[in-house]
């Protein structure tokens, strides 16, 4: 069952990615980000009413608002980099925020296991080979592969504070998540002096990766409440293959064969990386 939920939040995930990179493409990415915010965080009321913040939630509130950081930051770093650069490239560097947990056990007094060590090689090999074409002038440049480095910064740090934050309240985790997110947005949106606004497909979009967006971290949290960090870490790590086929089926990218090869290392490395949790 956690296999399940985690696989199912690497789908919603990878799905609510595809909608923001393409949305941002044709509407101001501030109007995606803040209404597709209002969206999830209305989307976290039935599960308060559900299973409401317990009495002593702990550092769920606190996790929860470092989750929040993290994922503004990777939610919008990302859709710029999809925005500007190829799917099949981008999103598979975002993989790259399994890296994060790792950095934070190293840092907690963990050894470098070998499968550890291999993944970290596999992946790092997958992302120069990936990135190297666009690098040397391809789609965008260098700047979607750097804002694709910093969303898998801020996707890792979501990741890991969501299930630390679940540990003690998974409705308080959630809640301040989407808060944060969404004052960190709204203050974005002040600076840049854009009114969010949409509507027909658009907003039907926004409104999709809204609910997507909440479901992921739903099952996530859930997931990682009831089964093993690794297995759940792993399963979710897959998230970018499903930007990338969506990418592929609709936007209709190729990729190089260096690239394709890149891809898929990044995307194992990252599996193996998550299985030595």
């Amino acid at each position: 069952m956690t296999a399940i939920l985690a696989l199912l939040a690497a789908g919603f995930l990878g799905t609510a990615d595809f909608l923001g990179g393409v949305l941002s493409r044709r509407v101001p990415m501030i109007t995606v980000l803040v209404l597709s915010q209002v969206v999830a965080t209305l989307a976290v009321l039935p599960r308060l009413f559900a299973e409401p913040v317990g009495a002593t939630p702990g550092g769920g509130y606190l996790w929860g608002v470092v989750s929040g950081v993290g994922a503004a930051v990777g939610v919008s770093a990302l859709y710029r980099a999809l925005a500007i650069g190829t799917m099949g490239v981008v999103a598979p560097i975002a993989a790259l925020s399994v890296l994060v947990p790792v950095v934070a056990g190293l840092l907690g007094g963990d050894s470098l296991g070998p499968l550890l060590i291999m993944g970290m090689v596999v992946a790092v090999a997958g992302t120069i080979f990936a990135s190297g074409p666009e690098l040397r002038g391809g789609t965008g440049g260098a700047k979607p592969i750097l804002l694709a480095l910093v969303a898998a910064l801020g996707f890792g740090t979501n990741n890991l504070a969501v299930a630390w934050g679940s540990a003690y309240d998974v409705s308080a985790t959630l809640l301040a998540n989407v808060l944060t997110t969404l004052v960190l947005y709204l203050a974005a949106m002040v600076v840049v002096g854009v009114l969010p606004r949409a509507s027909g497909r658009p907003l039907i979009g926004i409104i999709a990766i809204g609910v997507l967006g909440f479901l992921a971290n739903l099952f996530f949290a859930v997931a990682a409440e009831t089964g093993m960090l690794s297995v759940v870490a792993v399963c979710v790590s897959v998230f970018p293959a499903v930007t990338v086929m969506l990418g592929r089926w609709f936007l209709k990218e190729r990729l190089r064969r260096i690239q394709m090869i890149g891809v898929v290392l990044v995307l194992g490395g990252a599996a193996i990386v998550s299985l030595s949790i």
